[in-house]
């Protein structure tokens, strides 16, 4: 098999979405850490569990729209449920299971945490862009995003973060 190096020009927007995507997530990181004392994902569970109804969402269902294992959610959950922000139940439909429900001290501090995320994440990202590009950062992403999901045919469990069976967990 021959190897199919990238074009020069492939290999420039390569390097620039890794600088960019690091460096957007080192900026994010802090300005998480400075005002709430927690990284990013651990603020990503407490807001996605307050889109939700009823505040709660089975385990395997956050992992899939945070894009993680379920052993990595696991383990953030469990400090989480340790500072009283999230709490653990067992899902009533299913014994195995179990659902992460974002407490009240939860939401107070994602209140008081989400403005100053908006706001780094406008001057970071947003603020460098036109309309038209934030049109075309959403269209590319969704692109990729749904290639990497591997919901097409062939799809394996193994292909998606959240499908591994790398540690029972829920």
């Amino acid at each position: 098999m021959t190897t199919r190096w990238l074009t020069p020009e492939e290999q420039r927007a390569w390097r620039a979405y890794i600088a960019a995507s690091l460096l957007l997530e080192d900026a994010i990181d802090r300005q998480l850490q400075q005002e709430a004392g927690m990284p990013h994902l651990y603020y990503s569970i407490l807001s996605v569990l307050s889109e939700t109804p009823d505040r709660a969402l089975r385990m395997t269902g956050l992992a899939e729209r945070l894009k993680i294992t379920r052993s990595r959610l696991t383990y953030a959950v469990a400090r989480l449920e340790k500072d009283g922000l999230v709490r653990r139940e067992g899902c009533s439909s299913d014994r195995r299971g179990s659902v992460a429900v974002l407490t009240p001290e939860g939401m107070s501090v994602l209140e008081r945490t989400a403005p100053g995320h908006v706001e780094t994440v406008r001057e970071r990202l947003f603020d460098r862009l036109t309309p038209e590009q934030v049109g075309q950062l959403e269209e590319i992403c969704t692109r990729i995003t749904r290639g990497l999901q591997g919901d097409g045919p062939g799809a394996g469990p193994e292909e998606v973060p959240w499908r591994r069976r790398s540690s029972p967990c829920d």
